[in-house]
C-alpha cells in the first residue's frame, strides 16, 4: 500500500466506470478490466505510467483515505471528449498474522464492487519503475504473473501499433493458474495473440499442473528452456528486463537467471 504522503496527490480527477468485465472463470480468482473516463481532458497518462486510486476509508492510524497505484493496460485513449484509460484490478484478501481473521483488500473490492456509471478519484500520472526504451534495437523481456501482464500488455500494443521501423526482440514470460486467467492471451480476450505475425514478438506462458490446489506456477522453468535466446538476448548493452506481478516470485527469478548466466549472482531489476 502506498502512503498518502509520499506522493503529490492535491490533484486529483473525477472519473466514471464505462465498463467492468470480468475476465477470469467463475471459479477462480476474480480478475476485472475496468475502463475508466477521466471527466478532465487535461489528465494525461502514457503506457509507461501508473495512476492512483483514492478510496474514502479510515484506517487504524487515523488516515480517512486509502491509496492505491494501477498500471494501465492499454493504450490510453479518448472517446472525442474524455481520456480514457483501462487497468486490471484483482479482487484481494489476507490473513492477518496474529489474529488469523480474514479482511478484504480495501481498493480492490472498491474496484470490482463499482459498476457502470459509478465515479471514482484517481490521482496522478505517476512514473513506473520502467519505462518503453527510446533505442528502437533495444532488447525486451517481460515477466509477468496475473495482472502483472496489465503494462506489458500497454506496451506491446503501443510498440506494434505506434513506433515504426522497431528491431529489437521482445519476449513475453507470463504465468497464471489455468489458461483461461491467461489475460489477453486466450480464445476468450486474447489480443496480445495478434502480435504473433511479428517476427520480432513471441510470448511464452506457464500453467500450474493443479490450478485448484497451490501448486507453484513453473515460470522459472519456461525462461530457463528458452536459456539460449535469453543468453542471446544478454550479450548485448541494451536488453532491458522487466517484471511485474507478485512479489515471491523474484528469487526463483534470481535462480532461474543465475542458471543461465552461469553465475551465482543474483539477478538485479526493477519490479512493479
Amino acid at each position: 500500500m502506498a502512503h498518502l504522503a509520499e506522493y503529490k496527490t492535491e490533484v486529483s480527477y473525477k472519473a466514471k466506470v464505462q465498463s467492468s468485465k470480468r475476465l477470469t472463470p467463475l471459479d477462480s480468482e476474480e480478475i476485472r478490466e475496468i475502463i475508466l473516463e477521466v471527466h478532465d481532458p487535461n489528465f494525461k497518462c502514457k503506457v509507461d505510467q501508473s495512476f492512483g486510486v483514492i478510496v474514502q476509508h479510515e484506517g487504524p492510524f487515523g488516515n480517512a483515505e486509502h491509496l492505491r497505484f494501477y498500471s494501465v493496460a492499454d493504450i490510453p485513449g479518448t472517446n472525442g471528449k474524455f481520456p480514457i484509460i483501462t487497468m486490471l484490478v484483482k479482487r484481494c484478501s489476507y490473513v492477518d498474522e496474529f489474529n488469523g481473521e480474514r479482511y478484504e483488500g480495501i481498493a480492490s473490492n472498491y474496484l470490482c464492487d463499482r459498476k457502470a456509471g459509478d465515479e471514482v478519484v484517481i490521482t496522478g500520472p505517476h512514473s513506473l519503475p520502467f519505462v518503453v526504451p527510446d533505442d528502437k534495437s533495444a532488447n525486451m523481456i517481460l515477466i509477468g504473473m496475473g495482472t502483472g501482464i496489465a503494462p506489458f500488455r500497454a506496451f506491446v500494443k503501443h510498440i506494434y501499433n505506434n513506433v515504426k521501423d522497431r528491431k529489437g526482440k521482445i519476449r513475453l514470460f507470463y504465468g497464471a493458474k489455468s489458461g483461461l486467467e491467461l489475460l489477453y492471451l486466450n480464445d476468450k480476450d486474447g489480443d496480445l495473440t495478434n502480435y504473433y505475425d511479428e517476427k520480432t514478438f513471441e510470448a511464452f506462458y506457464a500453467l500450474s499442473p493443479r490450478p485448484h490446489w497451490s501448486d507453484p506456477i513453473a515460470l522459472d522453468k519456461v525462461i530457463e528452456e528458452k536459456a539460449d535466446e535469453i543468453k542471446e538476448m544478454l550479450a548485448y548493452n541494451n536488453c532491458y528486463i522487466y517484471v511485474a506481478g507478485y512479489e515471491k516470485i523474484l528469487s526463483k527469478l534470481d535462480t532461474a537467471f543465475s542458471s543461465i548466466l552461469g553465475s551465482k549472482r543474483k539477478l538485479e531489476c526493477q519490479k512493479s
